[in-house]
């Protein structure tokens, strides 16, 4: 019985071993397509748990019906003993792995699959994983697709399978530089293109060549959908979405359905509040936008001319460090939005924003903590605004002191507007008092705060950088609310000891405002907590020493005046005694 039963299992292995090595063999199925199958999940799905390396990516995704041959192995080096005429017989999966970045390409319509930024990573500590730049979802045409006004020519491109050649395995410092092409050719219509990728050690940018034969009209190569957006906040600093700069103009609005921005494109991208894509192009005669869905969208260049055609562009696919980006020399560290105020103040707010960052960065080498960065950079603000910030205090107290008879003037031509306003006029020349000397020095300094503020909140330095105990990234919301709490109440303290005008009722009603700003700086990132959370500890720490070191008297002589006529003196003095008694001239 059992001699039997080991015999029925020899059987029944070698026949399932069998008929699959039988079907191999007289062609009826192709002999990678697990392999390639599983290869496509992952490319599909943009990461995978373990990477493999460059010599070992599967080479085909799809087949052909009629496919017979196996696939080459995408990472080696590869020259296969077809002509480069002859059409590619299944879908292959190339890899190309730098420092910086790994994309898998397809010869699939020779786009790109796969951009994974490897010095980046997005999830909790312990479970990581590299940046993708890939939009995973739907059926959009992937980046550097051709399209051109046929839409069946166009989806021969995009669906065809290419020819593969390759001439590097790696990159390093001993061989900089690699090139990777795709080649599709149709004999009976005569439609040939040519894509070649130049790839460079610790670089971002690919240079990119097209050639095409066979082709006429206007010719798109796009970007691809949310190519570069890996996360579409909803911040209210900077735009998520398409940007352009045609004819010296940047533009970084989405269309409602589909815009042409027709000129000379410098270039066309793609961007979040941390990362970019964008196609540079030679030659091209318009940047086309188009909206694919919610928080959808997609980006290309537009070329007009005959047929043959060589183009020539360069793609960047990477993060938006200002460094980086300023070296290409090609505006693109304006993509980085340094310059939200209010309407019209972009340009200052901009300009106070870059040398503040450059000053941020090189305190930063020092501490080699953005957290304490921070504090040292906001402490030294501080100290560079103490001037202005004295005068606007003392001006606040002059009007503090005048108050009581600004508040009579005002119930004695309360029926008079105009004498009132003489009146007053008046009463501050006398008193040495400016009604707007506590504003205007503050307004000097908003810029300069504002501009930390757009630098804290947009660059990517702060990404992932981490503080002291439990905040471990400034660039997200404090997850215990410590921060935004005691600047809460910070504000509350600031209020009660900085001098006012206002009556009573109308600083209880100003408490409010404490608890609005801390509600609403419970989600800011915690690097922004911590800068507003240091200038309000400062503030509260000036004012304590200038009520009690420097204005210990009233600021202005007619402060304190001599007992009217049949007044007695004790009523000059606290508690009974009369502080302030100004005579109001009729």
């Amino acid at each position: 019985m059992e001699k039997r039963v080991v015999v029925f299992l020899i059987l029944a292995l070698a026949i399932i071993l069998g008929y699959d090595y039988l079907l191999k063999q007289m062609g009826l199925i192709p002999q990678s397509t697990q392999s390639s199958q599983e290869s496509e999940n992952r490319t599909a799905q943009g990461l995978s748990a373990e990477r493999p390396s460059a010599s070992a990516v599967p080479g085909s995704a799809r087949t052909e019906p009629s496919a017979t041959a196996p696939t080459e192995t995408a990472g080696a080096p590869t020259r296969s003993e077809e002509p480069p005429t002859a059409p590619a017989l299944a879908e292959q999966g190339q890899e190309v792995s730098t420092d910086l970045f790994r994309a898998v390409f397809t010869n699939r319509g020779a786009e790109i699959k796969s951009w994974e930024l490897t010095r980046y990573s997005t999830g909790d500590h312990g479970n990581t994983k590299p940046i993708q730049l890939m939009y995973a979802g739907g059926k959009f045409a992937g980046p550097l697709a051709i399209r051109t006004a046929d839409p069946a020519v166009s989806k021969q491109l995009r669906e065809g399978l290419y020819h593969v050649e390759r001439d590097f395995s790696t990159l390093d410092a001993a061989h900089p530089t690699g090139r990777l092409t795709f080649t599709y050719h149709h004999p009976e219509t005569g439609l040939r293109v040519t894509k070649q990728f130049t790839f460079h050690h610790q670089s971002y940018m690919v240079d990119i060549a097209v050639k095409t034969e066979g082709l006429s009209g206007p010719l798109d190569i796009g970007l691809g959908t949310n190519f570069g957006v890996v996360e579409w906040g909803e911040g209210f600093i900077g735009l998520i979405g398409p940007a352009s700069w045609v004819d010296d103009k940047i533009e970084k609005d989405t269309p409602e359905t589909e815009a042409e921005r027709k000129g000379s494109v410098r270039w066309v991208a793609l961007q979040d509040k941390y990362f970019l894509s964008v196609l540079i192009p030679t030659g091209a005669t318009a940047a086309v936008i188009k909206k694919e869905g919610e928080k959808l969208v997609s980006a290309g260049v537009r070329f007009v001319a005959p047929a043959p055609t060589s183009l020539s562009m360069q793609l960047y696919a990477g993060p938006k460090e200002f460094d980086t980006l300023k070296a290409l020399n090609l505006g693109l560290e304006d993509t980085i939005d340094f310059g939200w105020f209010i309407y019209g103040s972009w340009g200052i707010v901009k300009a106070v924003a870059k040398p503040l960052f450059y000053v941020l960065r090189f305190i930063n080498d020092v501490t080699h903590n953005y957290g304490i960065t921070i504090i040292l950079l906001t402490v030294a603000l501080k100290l560079l605004f103490v001037p202005l910030q004295y005068k606007s205090y003392k001006s606040m107290k002059d009007m503090q002191l005048v108050q009581p008879k600004v508040v009579a003037l005002q119930a004695k031509f309360k029926d008079d507007r105009d004498r009132l306003n003489k009146e007053l006029i008046k009463l501050y020349r006398d008193h040495k008092v400016n009604p707007v000397g506590g504003c205007l020095p503050m307004l000097l300094q908003m810029p300069v705060f504002v501009a930390l503020f757009n630098i804290l909140y947009m660059t990517i330095d702060l990404r992932q950088a981490p503080f002291l105990l439990w905040v471990a990234d400034l660039s997200v919301q404090d997850p215990y609310y410590v921060l935004p709490i005691l600047m809460g109440i910070s504000m509350v303290v600031q209020q009660k000891i900085m001098p006012t005008t206002m009556d009573p009722t109308q600083a209880k009603i100003m408490l409010l405002l404490p608890a609005f700003m801390t509600v609403l700086f419970l989600t800011f990132p915690a690097g922004l907590v911590l800068y507003w959370l240091t200038n309000n500890v400062l503030t509260i720490t000036q004012q304590f020493v200038t009520d009690r070191y420097i204005f210990k008297k009233p600021t202005f002589a007619a402060a304190v005046e001599p007992a009217a006529e049949g007044e007695s003196a004790d009523s000059q003095k606290p508690n009974g005694k009369r502080k302030k008694n100004f005579d109001i001239e009729p």
